[in-house]
């Protein structure tokens, strides 16, 4: 039968081994292709992408992560992240224009919609909602991504985005999803939709009767214009300024996208270094507490259960060995509050590198001092005004 002082030697040994263990993460390297359509489809069945600026998702942030989340460096992603989407996207070939979205007034055949979960340099989680013009919700996935020190390799990432493979993976699913789930007259239904819609936005006197909205919100034709009908002329004539206006905002998103990569990369990679040590401070703080407060509950039960002076002594040692992992379990918590402040020192000194762009048009030059979203809605008040001098108001 163990004796109190064996159970508590052996007890001391396994504290120590306790807080000299440490944790070892495995990346995979895995690099996953975009899929293309193994049959080039008739240009008529290529649907137009819309991925809308993506949500930060700020309010989604817990509590135990505010410390480490920059909300301004989320800002900035919610505007790379879906440019990234939308190239990927155009790049596989099996879709017709693909354009990240200045506006949710904006109309297209698909939306893609995001929302970043988590972000930090290590781990990328992101929440993609697909719908399209009818109103009908096709999915809503959930992709996360955790990466080695290898993605951040300059080799790779001259190839390309160290979470290339979320924009991949995502692509690769909406493919799939329009293979398995949509037919051609589904498709071709879904873009007369999207062309009504535009009309009535413009023309709801004319075009308003065209198409109807069910109580379940899923709009569907009611009949269709003729072909010579000018006022349908004139509308797609307006479509096609707003979509060269949109072309343009993409210049912006590529040149934001392009300008930012740089000291974005850089932050990332700083962040990774700084997530994981910051990981394994916690880890190993949390190893610490523990311990230390074993070890002092078992060195009091030792010195209150024996009258030997040593027994007395063995226990008095344990409320000692105890008190010191518990306080540096507090130490490992200081060097964690230390990593933080790197993280939000890394995040403003990205954040000093995004500046307001410019923006040329055909007849001025536009400076995006505000926001993209606030200059689309500028210029769409500029498209009705357009409209309605060539149509005298009617």
């Amino acid at each position: 039968m163990l004796t109190i002082r064996t159970t508590f030697s052996l007890f001391v040994l396994s504290v120590l081994a306790l807080t000299g263990c440490s944790t070892t993460s495995v990346k995979s390297t895995e690099f996953v292709p975009v899929v293309q359509n193994a049959t080039p489809l008739d240009e008529s069945l290529l649907l137009d992408v819309g991925v809308m600026v993506f949500d930060p998702g700020i309010d989604e942030v817990d509590r135990d992560d505010l410390d480490r989340t920059n909300f301004e460096i989320r800002r900035a992603e919610s505007r790379y992240a879906p440019y990234l989407m939308a190239d990927t996207l155009q790049r596989s070939g099996n879709w017709g224009a693909v354009r990240v979205l200045p506006s949710d007034s904006s109309v297209m055949d698909v939306f893609l919609e995001g929302q970043i979960l988590l972000s930090d340099g290590e781990g990328m989680m992101v929440k993609v909602t697909v719908s399209d013009a009818t109103g009908r919700e096709w999915y809503t996935r959930v992709y996360e991504e955790h990466i080695s020190q290898y993605s951040y390799d300059q080799t790779q990432r001259q190839l390309h985005d160290p979470f290339q493979v979320v924009y991949n993976t995502i692509a690769n699913d909406l493919l799939a999803y329009v293979q398995d789930n949509v037919s051609d007259e589904q498709i071709r239904n879904i873009r007369t939709v999207s062309e009504l819609q535009f009309a009535a936005n413009f023309a709801p006197d004319i075009f308003g009767s065209y198409v109807t909205t069910s109580d379940r919100g899923i709009t569907s034709v009611a009949r269709l214009p003729a072909e010579n009908d000018p006022s349908l002329r004139r509308i797609r004539d307006i479509r096609e300024r707003d979509n060269l206006f949109v072309d343009t905002v993409q210049d912006y998103y590529a040149t934001y996208t392009r300008e930012m990569r740089g000291p974005y990369d850089a932050w990332r990679e700083q962040s990774y270094h700084e997530t994981m040590a910051l990981d394994e401070a916690e880890r190993s703080a949390r190893r610490r507490f523990i311990a230390g407060a074993a070890a002092i509950v078992g060195g009091i039960a030792a010195v209150g259960s024996q009258n030997s002076a040593v027994a007395q002594t063995a226990g008095i040692v344990g409320v000692g060995a105890g008190a010191y992992l518990v306080r540096s379990g507090f130490d490992r918590s200081a060097e964690a509050r230390m990593h933080i402040a790197a993280l939000q020192e890394l995040g403003e000194s990205l954040q000093s590198e995004i500046a307001p762009k410019v923006i040329e048009l055909d007849d001025r030059t536009i400076m995006l001092t505000g926001t993209v979203e606030e200059q689309y809605e500028q210029w769409r008040d500029i498209l009705m005004e357009i409209y309605l001098t060539e149509t005298g108001g009617v």
